[in-house]
C-alpha cells in the first residue's frame, strides 16, 4: 500500500509540472482543435508505455548505468524538441478572415506528435526509471509494477485530455486566440528552449564528469 501511495503522489506531481508535454498539447488544442489535443494526450500516455516497457524489461538500469546510451537519447529528445519548436516559429500566420481555411491534421498526426514528444523526452525517462528504481522493491510482483506503470500512462492522458479540454473550450480559446499570431512562436519558443535546456544540462553533466 505504501508503494501505491508513493506511486500516485509522485506521479501526480510529475504529471503537472510544466514541460514538453503540456506545450504540446496545450498548443494543439488552441491552434488546431478539442479532438487534436485530446488525440496528442493520448499519443503522450502511448509514450509513457515505452519509457514503463523499457524499464520493466531492464533496459532502463542499463541507461541508467551507461552515460553514454543515456547521453545520446537526450541529445535525441532533445534534438526533436528543438526541430519542432523552430517548425513552430517558422510557420506562416494564418489569414485574418475567418473563412481561411485550418489545416487539420489527421488523428494519426496528432498521435504521432503526442507519441515522438514523450517518447523522446528525457524529463519522462529520468522519472519512469528513477521511480521504479526508488519505489518498486525486489519483492514487488511484476503484476503490481505493470499496473505503476498502467497508472502513470492513465494519468498522463487524464490530466493532458483535460489541459486540452480546457483550452478547446469555446470561450477561453476565442480570448486566447485574438492573439493567435504569437502563440506558435510563444511555444516554439518554449520547446525550444526546453531541448537546449535539457542540452546544456548534458553538457554541464559531462564537465562534472
Amino acid at each position: 500500500m505504501a508503494e501505491w501511495v508513493a506511486v500516485i503522489v509522485i506521479t501526480v506531481f510529475a504529471v503537472i509540472s510544466p514541460g514538453p508535454d503540456f506545450a504540446m498539447v496545450s498548443r494543439n488544442s488552441l491552434m488546431l482543435s478539442r479532438r487534436a489535443g485530446v488525440l496528442t494526450a493520448c499519443g503522450i500516455g502511448a509514450g509513457v508505455l515505452v519509457h514503463v516497457s523499457y524499464t520493466l524489461l531492464g533496459l532502463g538500469l542499463v541507461i541508467a548505468r551507461s552515460p553514454a546510451l543515456f547521453a545520446a537519447l537526450k541529445l535525441l529528445g532533445a534534438g526533436y524538441l528543438i526541430w519542432l519548436g523552430v517548425k513552430m516559429l517558422l510557420a506562416q500566420p494564418q489569414a485574418e478572415s475567418a473563412q481561411a481555411p485550418t489545416r487539420v491534421p489527421s488523428d494519426w498526426q496528432a498521435l504521432r506528435v503526442g507519441f515522438l514528444t514523450n517518447a523522446l523526452n528525457p524529463k519522462t525517462t529520468i522519472f519512469i526509471v528513477s521511480l521504479f528504481m526508488q519505489v518498486a522493491g525486489r519483492t514487488t510482483p511484476l503484476a503490481t509494477q505493470m499496473a505503476y506503470g498502467g497508472f502513470i500512462a492513465l494519468a498522463h492522458v487524464v490530466w493532458f485530455s483535460a489541459v486540452a479540454l480546457f483550452f478547446s473550450e469555446g470561450r477561453i480559446k476565442a480570448q486566447i486566440l485574438r492573439v493567435r499570431l504569437w502563440i506558435d512562436r510563444v511555444f516554439g519558443v518554449l520547446l525550444i528552449g526546453f531541448g537546449f535546456g535539457f542540452g546544456l544540462a548534458l553538457a554541464l553533466a559531462n564537465l562534472d564528469g
